[in-house]
This record gives structure tokens, sequence and C-alpha cells, in this order.
């Protein structure tokens, strides 16, 4: 059985909590965990689950003690969540928060297809979502469903397992600038690589709003980049 693993970021990922944090702090966080609880009734003895609720998501998060969040006013976290201290050793600290699991954090969507997330992290303001899928399609409903809630959502990495021995070649979209991520995005989606093309490189130009040797220059030097790692695999 063959499949793929890829990592996607989500650079704007709303009101996301971690990677507020992330922002704030100015430290990655490489270790958040997750679990759906059911939400209980605030009546009677409150092991009652609550079925006019929605469920409740915990997550917890480790970061770095040199970012303690406890030197942090609340609102400079970037949330209105609370955050509670749950371990802390000389180099991390470990926080935990509760959220309605409202299915409007980027995670919920890729698991709203029936794909678990195997890694989540947060850089920056940025979130990277890994997970396992069987097909490509997959990937690209995915991505699909990411980019009607969130903006900045790219593919950063992409591995394919072999069943038998191989040569699979990990392609990492940061060795590209933005601007050479944004062309041959563009020019994949107008067809430009399709037989017969779906757009020349006049068209995708102009969609760009750049010169048709501006694209043609920037196009060159991205499918350099990306077989140069290729043919170095």
């Amino acid at each position: 059985m063959t499949g793929f693993r890829a990592t996607v970021v989500v650079r704007d990922p709303a009101d996301c909590p971690v990677a507020s944090i992330s922002a704030t702090t100015e430290e990655s966080i490489d270790s958040v965990t997750r679990t759906r609880a059911s939400p209980r009734s605030p009546s009677g003895d409150g092991n009652e689950p609550n079925p006019d609720r929605d469920d409740v998501i915990v997550e917890e998060f480790e970061i770095s003690a040199n970012a303690s969040l406890e030197d942090l006013e609340p609102d400079e976290l970037g949330t209105d969540l609370e955050m509670t201290a749950v371990q802390a050793n000389e180099r991390e600290e470990r926080y935990r928060f509760e959220r309605d699991g409202t299915g409007s954090c980027a995670c919920e969507v890729v698991e709203e297809t029936g794909t678990p997330i195997s890694s989540v992290r947060a850089q920056n303001g940025a979130l990277l979502l890994s997970f396992h899928t069987l097909n490509l399609d997959d990937i690209s409903a995915i991505v699909a469903d990411l980019r009607e809630q969130f903006d900045g959502v790219l593919v950063e990495d992409l591995t394919k397992d072999e069943e038998t021995s191989g040569d699979p070649v990990i392609v990492d979209r940061e060795e590209l600038t933005d601007r050479q991520q944004e062309i041959l995005q563009t020019a994949h989606e107008m067809g430009y690589f399709d037989y017969p093309k779906g757009a020349n490189a006049t068209d995708v130009a102009e969609e760009l709003g750049v010169a048709r040797s501006t694209f043609t220059e920037h196009l060159a030097a991205a499918q350099t980049k990306l077989l140069d790692t290729i043919v170095e695999e």
C-alpha cells in the first residue's frame, strides 16, 4: 500500500489561540495535543452530557520556559481563553485550555474530512498541520476546504510512501520565494502546465499583473530550484 504525508501551512488561522501565542512570544510551539470532550450540564451534579452545548475541545501545548506566559498580561496573549499551567521545568512549560468545538478552527476543518492530524505546530502566528492520506485527491480536497475559511493556505511538504524501495523526494516549498510560489500556483490553476495548455504565458502574466518576461523569469527560477532538488535527491 502507498500513501502520502502532507504538511499544510495556514498562515492566517484566524482565532487560533496556539498560533496567536506563537506570534506574541515569537517562539515555535512544536508539541500540541487535542482531545474532544462532551460538555457537561451546568445543573445537577455536572456529570450529565448537555446536548444543547457544543463539544468542548481540550488542548495542551509546550512552549520554551524563556517565553513563560505567566509574564504576560491577558490582553498580550492574543486570546481571551484561560491558560492553565499544568507542568513546568527549566526548559519548557506546558499549558492547557478549553474552547468550544464549533468546527471553525483549521484542525477541525481537516478532521471533518475523516483525516486524523498527526502533528500540529505553530510558528510566527501560522499553523503547520501534518496528516497522512492514501491519494493526492484527498490532499487537494483538504486544501480546498481550508482555503474556503482561511487565507494563506499552502502545501509546505509532500512525501510519497512507497510500498517497495523506491526513490522518494521531499520538495520544500520554503526554498521558493513567496512570488515564485504565487506564480507557480496561478500557472497551475490556469492550466499552464496542462496538455493541451489551458493558458499561455501571456494569459498567466495578465492574471498576475506582470510583464510576460517577468512571469517567465520567475517561473524559470522556480522550476530550476525544484528540478535541482529532484536531481540532487
